[in-house]
């Protein structure tokens, strides 16, 4: 009987030694980095005294970055869920024989390197590519105006390179539904809207709130995009790690920064998950 009742935490080991390898130690890492002594450098070494003005100094010089990188994400899951829903709701209900094809269309960019995906974007929204020109000659945009290093081209990379990761699990809730129920709805005099409003949207939701975690948690940590097609105006939290850590050398600000954005995101997905309910996710 004890060994049955051991059978379990030795299945849990492998799991819980992976977790301890590749997320507790680097993690504690990360921690004590932010604690460092901010007087020190790469070639006089770092010291761990508690020095939590560090994170004060971080919020102070870097809460532009920060707020922004909240912002682009936050706008980019919005763009992200009503695109991935139509494109979803479509792909299961709507697709037929093609339903497979379609799903492999949606996954295809993974075949290729997130900074290709990107510079592609580069290309397509230069200052004398097919989009600005068109735009120009609607008059949309003006006949200097441009695409490249403003918002609008960073929320642009972050939609088209995290969208897969929010139709993904909204197809599967919407494929998991069961057609009677829809058909109930028509037969109770339900009109389509209705129907969808009270039936399909409500049992998809859980697909919804999976699709938005694993697109606004990647994003808000993204630097790819805004150094890519972006300007210095356009610089998110990522950006300001990456330059702390490689060029300037200032370890503590860097892992302060980390640490702070980490909490912050923490913090949003535990008062969103509280808000839109857990119980179906699983």
């Amino acid at each position: 009987m004890r060994s049955r009742r051991l059978t379990g935490y030795w299945l849990m080991l492998p799991a819980a030694l992976w977790l301890a390898i590749f997320f507790v130690i680097p993690f504690y890492s990360l921690l004590a980095t932010s604690l460092y002594d901010p007087q020190g450098s790469v070639l006089t070494g770092y010291d761990v005294t508690y020095h939590f003005h560090n994170f004060v100094h971080v919020l102070q010089d870097f809460w532009g970055p920060l707020w922004r990188s909240l912002w682009y994400a936050a706008v980019a899951t919005a763009i992200c869920l009503v695109v991935g829903y139509l494109l979803a709701y479509a792909i299961a209900f709507k697709a037929g024989r093609w339903r497979n094809f379609l799903l492999v269309l949606v996954i295809a960019p993974f075949f290729t390197s997130f900074l290709i995906r990107t510079l592609s974007w580069k290309l397509i929204l230069a200052d004398d590519g097919f989009v600005v020109n068109s735009l120009q000659f609607l008059h949309i945009l003006g006949s200097d105006g441009r695409l490249l290093a403003t918002p609008v081209a960073v929320i642009a990379g972050l939609v088209y390179n995290f969208l897969p990761f929010m139709v993904l699990p909204l197809y599967a809730s919407l494929e998991k539904i069961d057609h009677r129920l829809i058909e109930a709805a028509g037969d109770l005099y339900a009109s389509p809207a209705r129907g969808f409003l009270k039936v399909t949207f409500p049992l998809s939701v859980p697909g919804a709130v999976a699709g938005t975690l694993l697109t606004f948690i990647p994003a808000a940590g993204d630097y790819i995009n805004a150094q890519l097609l972006g300007s210095p105006n356009q610089r998110m939290a990522g950006n300001v790690i990456q330059q702390l850590f490689t060029d300037t050398g200032d370890y503590a600000s860097a892992g302060a920064l980390s640490v702070i954005l980490m909490a912050i995101i923490v913090i949003l997905v535990m008062m969103y998950i509280r808000v839109a309910g857990t119980e179906d996710l699983v």
